[in-house]
């Protein structure tokens, strides 16, 4: 995936993009959900305006690859005092996840089966319910612009499926109705007039204190 995204710096943007959807939102205390090795977090170190910043990760391994590259054990007492990172899943209610202004999930949610999207529903909206969700994705409509993509298949080994812009915005619509947000979606790259941009993007706030409605079985 990031071959394929070097020649357009789409990481770049997307990183970029995602650190000023969280500063718009007003956010003291952030998570990002699926840290990986820490791109975001480092981006986020750098604002001020973030007091607290949490990277959660299911891997150990990419929790250590994060606590390096962002050479948490050099980082001034302040900037320690910022930054946590611990090993959770997205599939389970955590205790430690509640209470937070917003949450990031990049490039992230693809890489779970579909029949587990549910249980991550009901796991980051109706048990953490941050004020903010900042969510990306990729766009399968725009994977034929990446000459070196082979048709039908995804950008990354381990993506579960890819959405298309109306499956992507159906199934964030029911999200936002259903655990009471509002959502608005932003492009992330270079739009190609046919098939949009290579990152989708959509912004959930919390609209309504009152209890999710939960599904029917």
């Amino acid at each position: 995936m990031e071959a394929l995204e070097e020649i357009i710096t789409l990481g770049e943007q997307r990183i970029g993009a995602v650190a000023a959807a969280l500063k718009n939102s007003g956010a003291r205390r952030v998570l990002d959900l699926g840290c990986g090795e820490g791109r975001l977090l480092g981006t986020l170190l750098q604002e001020r305006s973030f007091e607290e910043i949490v990277g959660v990760d299911v891997s150990v391994l990419s929790l250590k690859r994060a606590r390096d590259r962002l050479r948490v054990d050099r980082l001034p007492p302040m900037q320690q005092s910022r930054l946590k990172l611990f090993q959770g899943s997205l599939l389970y209610r955590d205790r430690r996840l509640a209470g937070y202004d917003a949450a990031a999930v990049v490039e992230v949610f693809d890489h779970l089966d579909p029949p587990r999207l549910a249980a991550f529903e009901r796991v980051l909206f109706g048990f953490a319910r941050p004020g903010t969700v900042v969510l990306t994705t990729p766009n399968a409509e725009y994977n034929a612009n990446f000459v070196s993509l082979p048709a039908g298949e995804f950008r990354h080994r381990d993506h579960r499926f890819e959405w298309n812009r109306e499956e992507f915005r159906a199934w964030c619509n029911g999200v936002a109705e259903n655990f009471g947000y509002g959502v608005r979606y932003l492009p992330v790259g270079s739009e190609d007039d046919a098939a949009g941009p290579p990152t989708q993007m959509a912004i959930f706030e919390r609209e309504s204190p009152r209890e999710p409605r939960e599904k029917s079985s």
